[in-house]
């Protein structure tokens, strides 16, 4: 088989489809391969019929141009796929398999992954711990907005859909797999959500709202979303989530008040990164807002997760320290209040399972909260930028049109 297809990201507010190479069992030279990984020998990878591949907002940073992706880097860390070969040395992933791929590529054999810390493996990015599918600084590894990609580590990594025929009826929600539910849930989880307790989630896009029914999932009393995006919190407000409006209000903590009877939660999630704005109508770009405002808001004694991006390099960034990742954040008062931070990447294989089967169940219904729209490859660009506009939807990219 010859040929592929795939989103290509050209240059700042702009992507494109391009025909590109098939893959193949070993990682080529390419827009941000690290030298050290070209020819990497990949005889432990499959490759993959796409079946869906999703567009995430982590892929709209590097698409402003908020990151130092080079031109010509293919897209695209959420996939879900068909086995259609196998490597030599793969023992249990069969051709014909149906499988989520956590977007953390993980070896298996390293420290950091024998104790389940899968986000940040050794032995897969040159420059640092931790990597993923087309995404900076992360190795070079092929992004999955295509026809075909090929996964390496596919026995380790690779989680099996038990039944083909039942996970095609729920292909929308199973593709969420793969990093927005698990990234949802690793915030609710981190921030120490559990029964009867309330929480707020910082942020209505769709990690947002993935992290809002996961608290709902694993308890909660009353789960309160903010944003600046009416759209996004009606989809919120669709399933049962509180609301509040920083474009109109920017008092977080009277907001809050209003809803539960005191200004404060005992969890905070932050589902918005590195580029934040502050609060009230002038509101303008400002890293730290979301932050020390969660902060503020979480009571003594609380806890924070944290799966919003941070970067250690934003040329687009509002100063100087920002561009480095250093932010004015009141650190002084998370330690007076003795709040835990969980930060970094989801550790996609600790979860990925378990939502399996919440979803296989009918108990999640994370499709139906981030508002899934199933769209060709041939749209992604348009989907970009209606992304970028702040559309309340979770686009799911259908390279082969298989999806019914």
């Amino acid at each position: 088989m010859s040929g592929n297809r795939a989103v290509v990201y050209s240059k700042p507010g702009s992507v494109e489809v391009r025909n590109t190479d098939y893959p193949d069992l070993v990682l080529k030279d390419g827009p941000g391969v690290n030298p050290l990984n070209v020819g990497r020998k990949c005889e432990h990878g499959v490759i993959l019929k796409v079946i869906t591949t999703n567009i995430c907002g982590s892929d709209q940073h590097m698409v402003r141009g908020r990151t130092t992706a080079p031109s010509g880097l293919i897209l695209g860390h959420e996939i879900t796929g068909e086995v259609i070969e196998v490597g030599r040395d793969v023992e249990f992933i069969k051709k014909g398999d149906l499988v989520s791929v956590p977007f953390n590529i993980a070896c298996g054999r390293c420290r950091s992954c024998k104790e389940r810390n899968t986000n940040v493996c050794l032995n897969v990015n040159p420059d640092r711990p931790g990597s993923a599918y087309g995404y900076v600084d992360m190795g070079g590894w092929v992004g999955g907005q295509s026809e075909y990609v090929m996964v390496p580590y596919a026995d380790f990594q690779l989680l099996k859909f038990p039944n083909k025929e039942q996970a095609m009826e729920k292909i929308l929600d199973l593709t969420m797999l793969s990093d927005i539910f698990p990234t949802g849930y690793h915030g609710a989880i981190s921030a120490g959500v559990r029964p009867g307790s309330t929480v707020y989630v910082a942020g209505a896009g769709p990690v947002g709202l993935a992290a809002a029914h996961s608290a709902q999932l694993l308890g909660a009393a009353v789960v309160i979303v903010g944003d600046l995006n009416a759209e996004r919190l009606a989809q919120a407000k669709s399933f049962g989530c509180e609301t509040v409006n920083l474009s109109e209000n920017g008092d977080l903590a009277g907001q809050i008040d209003q809803i539960l009877g005191i200004p404060e939660v005992d969890s905070a999630i932050d589902c918005v990164g590195f580029e934040a704005h502050g609060h009230g109508k002038s509101h303008g770009e400002a890293p730290a807002t979301v932050l020390n405002s969660i902060m503020e808001v979480t009571r003594a004694g609380g806890s924070l997760g944290i799966p919003g991006l941070y970067v250690t390099g934003d040329p687009g960034a509002i100063d100087e320290d920002s561009k480095i990742g250093t932010l004015k954040i009141r650190f002084g008062l998370g330690w007076a209040k003795s709040h835990t931070f969980v930060t970094g990447q989801t550790p996609v294989m600790k979860y990925h399972r378990d939502l399996m089967m919440a979803i296989l169940s009918g108990r999640a219904q994370i499709a139906k909260a981030v508002n899934a729209t199933l769209i060709s490859l041939n749209d992604a660009p348009k989907a970009y930028q209606d992304f970028d506009r702040g559309v309340s939807r979770k686009f799911v990219i259908d390279p082969h049109g298989l999806v019914k």
